[in-house]
């Protein structure tokens, strides 16, 4: 399940997921946006649970951009206690299902009480080792490889690591998910085709299936379709391929 050309398997190893849309299903419904904001943890668990039938052992998802404090402040603050709600009644379940939990990015400006509430999470499910769960939150692509390179910045000028030892491979590394394979398939729900700052890094090689379903509509039958698509999907890496032609890029050229 390394993903590599020619071999790739069926079913990717690590999915990232951008949640789009609970607004837009909430007002379809005649609702308010925090009701989307809760059908879509409804469809967390539900995706969860593909992932465990499927055999998905990495699944990224885009809670909280850095962006999203931009938001009206009613809904950043239903956001947020929907997030505190969630990790104080699922960590339990996430035990039994022997599921990881893990977040990524800038914590500082939460709440300490949520605060304590991820960290509790992360440590109850640290030694778990059925499957992970990262939940980015307060997280942008860029601030990531901004992080990463200040980081290593100061490694640098305290001496504890040479210039010349600064290569994509160590980078990488140090980025918030350095230690973990590289999204095979991200998804991105709600009809938009971008990335929208998500693990800019890590994305680099990933499939990527945009759907126009709404993230509260986004369950098993959904997602059972975004992995058959990326099972029809050849994987190259820009490598060489059989006949002597050079996948670079997009191109067969």
């Amino acid at each position: 399940m390394s993903g590599k050309p020619k071999s790739a398997p069926a079913i990717p190893r690590h999915v990232a997921i951008i949640m789009d849309g609970n607004n837009r299903w909430a007002k379809r419904q005649g609702l308010p946006g925090s009701a989307g904001h809760r059908a879509g943890v409804e469809a967390v668990r539900n995706v969860m649970r593909a992932c465990r039938d499927q055999g998905v052992e990495i699944l990224t998802l885009f809670a909280f951009s850095s962006e999203n404090w931009g938001r009206p402040r009613p809904e950043v603050r239903a956001l947020l206690a929907l997030l505190s709600r969630y990790l104080r009644t699922e960590v339990k379940q996430l035990q039994r299902d022997e599921v990881r939990l893990r977040f990524v990015g800038e914590r500082y400006r939460f709440s300490e009480r949520l605060q304590r509430l991820m960290e509790h999470a992360e440590r109850s499910t640290q030694h778990n080792t059925a499957a992970t769960v990262v939940i980015a939150v307060d997280y942008g692509g860029q601030w990531d490889m901004a992080d990463t390179a200040r980081r290593m910045a100061q490694d640098v000028v305290a001496g504890r690591l040479a210039p010349g030892d600064i290569t994509v491979e160590s980078f990488g590394r140090a980025t918030s998910l350095g230690d973990l394979p590289p999204p095979d398939l991200c998804i991105r729900t709600g009809g938009d085709a971008r990335i929208s700052n998500f693990l800019l890094w890590h994305v680099a090689y990933s499939e990527l299936y945009f759907t126009p379903t709404l993230w509260p509509d986004f369950g098993e039958l959904e997602f059972a379709r975004a992995l058959s698509d990326y099972a029809r999907r050849e994987r190259r890496f820009g490598r060489r391929q059989p006949d002597g032609l050079v996948a670079g890029g997009d191109l067969d050229a």
